[in-house]
């Protein structure tokens, strides 16, 4: 069986956001065994399974990524939507748009200190489509 849902995240922060309760809650309920297949429909947001338990891993990335696309930086071509925009395309590219995650027991099968986050990476990204493809 499959099922699919297409939701709106809220506009959120320029960060990493924990959405593991609205890919759980999006569906009445989880299978047994199967799969979620979660896709971002942006060019300038991402997705990435990653640390849940210190936050500093969220801090270092942020710096990381921000010295390997700063903003404002005077080589980018593309800059008719803010100084944001570039870094975040190539923040984007570098995280991927699309994750499958396995479901085991009726939940998300992520490991101990996995979630799954949702990457804002620009300063007013607004709301944000994101489908979930759900295999049973």
């Amino acid at each position: 069986m499959i099922e699919q849902k297409e939701i709106t995240l809220k506009p959120m922060s320029k960060g990493f956001h924990n959405i593991d309760y609205l890919i759980s809650s999006a569906f009445s309920k989880l299978p047994n065994i199967g799969m979620v297949n979660i896709f971002v429909k942006h060019t300038s947001a991402a997705l990435m399974i990653n640390e849940n338990a210190d936050p500093d891993v969220q801090v270092d990335l942020k710096a990381l990524l921000n010295k390997m696309a700063p903003e404002g930086a005077p080589y980018y071509v593309h800059t008719m939507e803010g100084l944001d925009d570039m870094p975040a395309h190539f923040k984007s590219t570098v995280f991927g748009q699309s994750l499958t995650v396995p479901i085991t027991n009726g939940r998300l099968n992520l490991g101990t200190w996995q979630s799954v986050y949702f990457c804002e990476f620009r300063d007013y990204g607004g709301e944000r489509r994101v489908v979930l493809t759900m295999y049973s």
